[in-house]
This record gives C-alpha cells, structure tokens and sequence, in this order.
C-alpha cells in the first residue's frame, strides 16, 4: 500500500486508514488532524441515503421506482415532473439542473418548487436539489412513525453500525440537509464503509449505474477504470473520500485539504 500511501500524502493529506478483512492497516494523520477530529464529509454525506432508501423499501415505507407525485400532489398534477421517480432523484437522473450544493442547499419547500431542465431518465447532472426532493419525500412517509430522515437514518443505520456523526450542518429552517452537512472522525467513516461491506449484497441496487451514467449507482460512485469491477466509492470536495472492495475486503476511509487528488490514481497506486 506505499504507493497509495505516498499519493495521499502528496495531496494535501488529512487523513488515512485502510482496513482488510475488519483488520486496520494503515491509519496515519497530517495538518491538524488526529484520530479524534471529524472532518467534514461534504458530499460524501450523500452516501448515505441511497443505502436507507433500499432499507425503506425493504421495510414497506417507499418503493424506489414510485413516482414523486404519489407523495406530492403538486408533482402528480405536472405533466414532467409526474415522471420523475424517486430512484431518478438518487441516481441524479430526474432532470434537475445542476446546484443545491455546499451552502446553496435549499429547503425543502424550496427544493420541491424547482423547475425541471431536462427529462427525467435521460440525462445525469451532479447537484444536491435531488438529495433535498427525497428528503422531503422521505420526511412525509415518516410522519406516522414521528421521525425525520435523519433520525431514521440513525435508527437504520448509523446505531445498527456504531458510527457517531459528530456534527450535521443546519438549513435556516432548521432541518437537516441530504446531500451534505455530516462531520464524521476517520474511524467512524471507516466504521460506514465496513457497514456497507458487510451489507453488500443488501445494497446491491445502490451499486447499479444507469444508461445516463453508468458509473453512478443510487448516491455512490462506481469503479474508475483500473480498478476491481466491484469497487463502490463516497465522494466529497477536497478530496473526502470512502473505497469499499468486497472482493479484496477492503474499507479505505481518507480526508484531505483540497489539490489535485484523483480517486482513480489512488485506486491504481493501491494496487488491489
């Protein structure tokens, strides 16, 4: 893992830990980080929901192929926006144009107003606007059981896994965003990735691209080129970063301070 190791360091290097078969390899800090610092996982938060939203279905709450508009009447009444499902939401193929990201990440009400750019299914366009209209579809199916996504998310998931999120950023409403605002430690990210490993095959629908993208599945990013077929990967600005291989049983969880960094070079310096 050398190599690896020394093109995370180049890269302004914040943290990194590899771990195989549940056993840690590499765990090293740089700058002003350590062990017991959470970083900001940017978009990398957005890795999350696509996993709850298999479990949601699982448990009856939604179906991914529903249509928005059998949650929000204003959707069902529009002739494009009735198309749009809410697996097109995940996989960022609903036709929203791109934004809603970092600070500009709107509110729920606001994210439901949004005019569609394209038709739904034919084109990926990276944004958090998507991640919000889930949100909102999400936080309606759990009015009966008098909870907000974020709590489910810690019911399903987060507990079930161990994983402490440190901090999660606020809208001016008050909410919570999707697609970006968690503040995890290396560990408890790594902790995120070993949880995915080990669930894999339960979250294979997250881990399917599409015919607008084939190497983004429902909120994660799949293998560049040079790198296992079966690797899965969160991305986040900066250089935030979590590879999950189960065929190498590989969890690598890694912060950075921005620059250049590439995922498809690191993945090729590891060498898996």
């Amino acid at each position: 893992m050398q190599e690896a190791i020394a093109y995370h360091e180049r890269h302004k290097p914040q943290a990194l830990v590899i771990s195989r078969g549940g056993t840690v390899e590499v765990e090293t800090y740089g700058g002003d980080f350590s062990a017991g610092k959470p970083h900001a996982l940017y978009s990398g938060t957005k890795s999350f929901w696509g996993p709850l939203a298999v479990m949601a279905q699982r448990e009856g709450l939604l179906q991914l192929d529903e249509a928005a508009g059998a949650t929000f009447p204003s959707w069902r009444d529009d002739p494009v926006k009735r198309q749009v499902t809410i697996r097109q939401l995940l996989t960022l193929t609903a036709g929203i144009g791109f934004g809603g990201l970092g600070n500009a990440v709107p509110i729920y009400e606001k994210a439901l107003a949004v005019q569609l750019k394209d038709r739904p299914g034919e084109l990926f366009t990276y944004g958090g606007i998507p991640l919000q209209i889930f949100g909102a579809i999400l936080s309606e199916k759990l009015v009966p059981l008098k909870m907000t996504p974020h709590e489910y998310l810690h019911s399903m998931i987060l507990k079930p896994a161990g994983i402490e999120v440190a901090n999660w950023r606020k809208l001016s409403d008050g909410s919570q965003p999707l697609p970006t605002g968690a503040f995890l430690t290396a560990r408890n990210w790594l902790a995120y990735g070993e949880y995915v490993l080990a669930h894999c095959d339960e979250f294979a629908e997250c881990f399917k691209g599409t015919n607008a993208n084939p190497r983004y599945g429902l909120c994660w990013w799949l293998a560049p080129p040079g790198a296992p077929p079966d690797t899965v990967y969160a991305s986040g600005s900066g250089g935030q970063a979590l590879y999950v291989v189960p065929s190498a049983r590989l969890v690598a969880a890694r912060f950075g301070g921005g620059g250049s960094f590439k995922h498809d070079a690191f993945l090729k310096r590891l060498n898996i």
